[in-house]
């Protein structure tokens, strides 16, 4: 154990330090800490060849990522999915279901794979690149696995951007209150962060209702996982090794925290720590994930992948206008 810790100590630490500098440049530059993260990742790719922080970074882009989506769930109750009402509740579900569906389908017309469809559907219809970093934790591994997620995490952090400039400004042509302008942002932009920049520049109670509309898609999470996980067992059977679970431990891990935050057993102070350092050990695993990657290998991806996302962005804002148009989200 005290050899493992050693040779992962190296690469684990470059991965805080770039995720240190990213939150630096967010902080004080406004730019999302996750793109930065991934850009300087990138950007020491070589660290993630074979040498003495290669491990380290592996384990971090790997475990480390679990273990930041398993502490989500202390951010997650039974009364924030029920605080908003039933309709809302209904309507970011059928967002999550069409939107995945939407994707599988047309990736087929456009000749992209299913496992890459999901992966990017799944990050547009649930929270972004934390969706997109545990959906590829259950997604069987080939050759492309690691430049899809690394292109699947960049496209939705840029569209996340995009739609916190653009996003309140249709809100206001729209006429929307304050409430239903929250309910929107937070029912279509990917990434929480930019959730919460687009809800706060339009009023706090639009903030508030983003945030928490946004956290009830993040509780999506973990079902959606478990049901990708049996989906591929069954489709991809593995007739040698070890059989993985059905239900990874992460899963349910943000399962279990989940449920003691619904009790009120977990003290707000804990909670707060706890999110705080998922979103820490998220940072880490996507600045790994960068180091990584060539990023030559992204630009491999083509001008379909880049269409899929992009459609798939579109298609979920589209359906949760329309779904909102027959809600009376008003206070």
């Amino acid at each position: 154990m005290a050899g493992r810790a050693k040779s992962y100590f190296p690469g684990v630490m470059v991965a805080v330090l770039v995720a240190l500098a990213a939150q630096f440049v967010a902080e004080h530059h406004g730019a999302p800490a996750m793109l930065m993260a991934l850009l300087f990742g990138i950007a020491l790719n070589f660290l993630g060849e074979p040498g003495p922080t290669a491990a380290g970074i592996g384990f971090t882009a790997r475990s480390v990522l679990r273990f930041g989506v398993a502490i989500l769930g202390a951010r997650i109750s039974v009364e924030m999915l029920t605080s908003l009402g039933w309709g809302m509740i209904g309507l970011l579900i059928a967002g999550v279901v069409a939107t995945i569906l939407f994707g599988v389908g047309l990736a087929r017309l456009i000749g992209q794979g299913p496992r890459f469809a999901i992966l990017t559907a799944g990050s547009v219809a649930i929270c972004g690149a934390s969706a997109a970093m545990a959906i590829a934790a259950v997604l069987p591994k080939d050759d492309r696995s690691e430049r899809n997620l690394l292109f699947t995490v960049l496209g939705v952090t840029v569209l996340s951007t995009v739609a916190m400039i653009l996003y309140p400004i249709l809100t206001d042509a729209l006429g929307f209150d304050d409430v239903t302008a929250g309910a929107f942002i937070g029912a279509t932009v990917h990434d929480v962060a930019q959730v919460v920049g687009a809800g706060f520049s339009i009023s706090d109670t639009a903030g508030e209702t983003s945030t928490l509309v946004k956290l009830i898609r993040v509780s999506f999470l973990a079902p959606v996982v478990i049901i990708i996980t049996i989906w591929w067992q069954r489709a991809e059977p593995q007739t040698e090794g070890k059989r993985p679970p059905i239900v990874p431990a992460f899963v349910l891990g943000f399962l279990c925290l989940a449920t003691l935050n619904s009790l009120g057993l977990i003290p707000a102070p804990i909670g707060a720590l706890l999110a705080q350092l998922s979103s820490w050990a998220l940072l880490a695993a996507i600045a790994a994930v960068g180091m990584k990657t060539d990023l030559r290998n992204i630009i491999k991806v083509g001008g379909g992948a880049i269409a899929l996302i992009v459609a798939e962005t579109l298609f979920l804002a589209g359906l949760v206008l329309a779904g909102i148009s027959f809600l009376d989200l008003s206070p």
